[in-house]
């Protein structure tokens, strides 16, 4: 009986923390269990990054990101292809099996182009810049936060959306409960149905910033793997560089 009462007051007890951590608290102990000492800010660091996909053959990256100097760089290769964007400050630069002046129907047929450069670079630069990267200008930070059960695990769950300039989708980010650590993140576009969760596992440590090793993507809609990315610190590929 006594145990009974033990586990009744501490589930009481974590209802009633969850109502009470606004969502910019969340977010601070979130931050806190990812990147302790505030490195992300300056971060300056090389990830291996590999795709694999149902159906495809994988893709392995190499990431340069130097937030100080406003620089980003990815080259990418599958099967015989390779791909290099950098993005340096307001310059930008693609080459295709390290050709820097691909013909205009190569640029075509592999998205060589501006556009596909700051995709890259805003993705990357986001996904594993999560959670530190919530306290971007133009992110809305919802204030209440939900208790939620998300595959039969409990989490506390922050809400965020954007100003209309910034994006339009809705976010909500999964927490461990305990460790503040994030294990899940999810977004929807018009409705309920659209977009796709993201579930994360395992951890590696680059440059004092705990990032999610294993991001493992599926519908929203019907459950659907889409495929998973595996973030490594050691050079695992052989790509051409710049």
């Amino acid at each position: 009986m006594k145990k009974r009462i033990t586990l009744l007051l501490l589930f009481v007890s974590i209802i009633t923390f969850s109502q009470e951590l606004t969502g910019n608290q969340l977010l601070e102990k979130a931050i806190q269990y990812h990147d302790p000492n505030g490195n992300w800010e300056t971060f300056k660091g090389e990830l291996f990054v590999t795709m694999e996909t149902p159906k495809g053959s994988p893709r392995k990256s190499k990431i340069n990101i130097d937030l100080p100097k406003q620089y980003f760089a990815v080259v990418a290769k599958r099967d015989t292809i390779s791909t290099e964007f950098i993005v340096d400050k307001d310059e930008i630069y693609f080459s295709l099996n390290g050709d820097k002046n691909p013909s205009k129907e190569l640029k075509k047929k592999f998205s060589l182009n501006e556009k596909r450069a700051n995709l890259y670079k805003n993705y990357y630069t986001y996904l594993y810049g999560l959670p530190m990267k919530l306290k971007d200008e133009g992110t809305i930070i919802h204030q209440k936060v939900e208790k939620r059960l998300f595959k039969g695990k409990e989490y506390l769950v922050l809400k965020a959306t954007y100003k209309k300039e910034v994006g339009k989708d809705t976010w909500y980010f999964y927490f461990n409960p305990k460790t503040y650590a994030m294990e899940v993140y999810q977004f929807f576009k018009d409705t309920k149905d659209s977009g796709e969760y993201i579930l994360l596992s395992d951890l590696e440590t680059i440059n004092g910033v705990k990032m999610p090793k294993v991001r493992a993507w599926y519908y929203n809609k019907d459950n659907k793997y889409l495929g998973k990315d595996i973030l490594s610190k050691i050079k695992s590929i052989n790509v051409i560089s710049k």
